[in-house]
């Protein structure tokens, strides 16, 4: 067993290319816990310092965004978390995300992974393999693990251990870097066979540790023309896969998804049946993910399906670290949460290998290859494939958005991308507006008659309250039943704004007076 030092700096089955021809049932698929099996010697622990006392990180004393509609509590069914717990884990993740970033590209050669540890993601770790760092991760309001191999080694060991395996007949379906373990992990059909093939990649004893496994990922395709993620499309009349997130090349829209969905060439219809598109490049295997450029029939939007007539913003492309939560949106699924287990995997397909992909705890079905995997606001990657269900909990695998962008030269199509109604949060310079006084505790709806939205598109509000008060603005939509909220605007300010991109329906804007009294402006723009 590898012994390894910590510093803590406080508070702060068949795996299966998800894709389906034609079976309108959903398709079980099985998978099993893997049993640990060590190929190596235990290394020798590296000396420490003392433990420095530990430092207590409280959240930073500023309104904090709001997470997107239905992201909360999928989090709470899917993590078994309560409602506090959820919001303190998203709270934990936007605030030590970009610590472990920064620490990632001083460290450099040294740095050896980072993870997120407790329910709520309380704490970051970061292992390095030189104790001279300790000092500097502290600083930063980490925890600092000394480790004898740096991520860069373990991603060379994984690649011989790639290089050797053959990818017929199956003795090993995936492959991944453990950084908590520091080691490479082997899932292994052929446990055996697969020990030779490590062997004589001639890899460092004690890096490699190959577990018996029944897992066998599949990539996830089953047998409007507002283009979000998550959406149903097809190739062909039977095949089915669900759109990505939305990309620019020049003047070009589009969307990605997975590779093994289609083919260059390939001709793409909508969950209407409507032409749709038609596939520009695809690379399966070796990667699994595409770009399929749209006709002028269909409109590519910055958001992800979220169901329960809601969408998530797109907002960029920051990386997640593991232990970070995440959320998929498919065409069979439909929003499913869990979290980033290990990155930098690999898996083999009865097709072949694909590589750099990105281990989850979120459960997928066929049909929602492609589909987009989102972190908060942040593009993560396409679903690739998977093992389980969502009725007995399953595991997936999605490939990085970055290297999708990279790979075809494209454009992550965002929020900050769609133009402003205004100006900052003067309402006064959006298109309609309307004036109103509230006193604490009082809600406004307006306007008094509800407008209708006869196409799917964005809605922007803007609200500007009297200095020192707090006022909150909401928008909300009629589902037939009840008015629901879509999307709030309630940081501690006198002044908020909105977006959303909305299905046809009918809307209005609910004023809120959390804290002080006073005149207020109200100003929107309609799709």
């Amino acid at each position: 067993m590898v012994r390894r030092h910590v510093l803590v700096a406080g508070c702060v089955p068949v795996i299966t290319t998800l894709a389906l021809a034609a079976v309108p049932a959903r398709a079980g698929l099985r998978g099993a816990v893997p049993l640990p099996m060590t190929l190596a010697a235990p290394l020798a622990p590296a000396a420490l310092p003392a433990p420095a006392a530990p430092a207590v990180l409280t959240a930073p004393a500023v309104p904090a965004a709001k997470p997107p509609p239905g992201m909360l509590e999928a989090i709470q069914q899917d993590l078994n978390m309560s409602r506090t717990e959820a919001e303190t884990r998203l709270l934990n993740e936007g605030r030590l995300l970009p610590v472990a970033a920064r620490l990632k590209e001083r460290l450099g050669a040294r740095f050896g992974g980072a993870w997120l540890r407790t329910k709520t993601a309380h704490t970051l770790v970061v292992a390095t393999t030189s104790a001279a760092d300790i000092a500097q991760i502290i600083a930063e309001g980490a925890q600092a693990e000394v480790v004898p191999r740096s991520l860069a080694q373990l991603l060379t060991i994984k690649k011989k251990i790639d290089a050797v395996l053959p990818p017929l007949p199956l003795v090993s379906s995936v492959r991944y870097v453990d950084v908590k373990r520091n080691k490479v992990i082997v899932l292994a059909q052929e446990p055996q066979q697969v020990a030779v093939f490590v062997r004589k990649a001639g890899v460092i004893p004690g890096a490699v540790t190959v577990q018996p496994s029944v897992e066998i990922p599949l990539p996830l395709t089953a047998p409007s023309y507002d283009l979000v993620g998550g959406a149903a499309y097809y190739v062909g009349p039977v095949n089915r896969c669900s759109v990505g997130f939305s990309v620019l090349k020049g003047v070009q829209e589009g969307f990605v998804s997975a590779g093994h969905c289609g083919r260059k060439g390939d001709v793409t219809t909508g969950f209407n049946r409507i032409p749709q598109g038609v596939f520009q490049a695809s690379t399966f295997p070796g990667g699994d993910h595409a770009w399929i450029i749209v006709n002028k029939s269909w409109k590519t939007v910055p958001a992800v399906d979220s169901g329960a007539e809601s969408t998530v913003p797109v907002s960029g492309a920051r990386q997640a670290v593991e232990g970070a939560s995440v959320c998929q949106s498919g065409s069979t699924t439909d929003w499913q949460c869990g979290r980033i287990q290990q990155l930098n995997a690999s898996v083999t397909y009865s097709q072949g290998v694909v590589g750099d992909l990105t281990r989850t705890s979120i459960c997928a079905e066929p049909g929602d290859s492609g589909g987009p995997i989102i972190s908060i606001d942040q593009a993560q990657g396409i679903t690739s494939g998977g093992s389980g269900d969502c009725a007995s909990g399953g595991t997936t695998y999605f490939q990085p958005i970055g290297e999708i962008l990279t790979a075809y030269g494209l454009t992550l199509k965002t929020v900050r991308d769609a133009p402003s109604a205004g100006a900052g949060t003067d309402c006064g310079s959006y298109p309609r507006q309307l004036t109103g006084t509230l006193v604490k505790g009082q809600d406004d709806y307006r306007p008094e008659t509800p407008y209708r939205s006869a196409v799917a598109g964005l809605h922007l509000g803007c609200v500007n309250g009297p200095e020192g008060a707090d006022f909150d603005l909401y928008l909300e939509k009629w589902t037939g039943l009840k008015w629901l909220a879509v999307v709030p605007g309630d940081t501690v300010a006198p002044d908020e704004t909105v977006s959303h991109y909305g299905t046809p329906g009918a809307y209005r804007y609910r004023i809120t007076a959390t804290a002080g009294s006073g005149p207020y402006t109200l100003g929107f723009k309609t799709p």
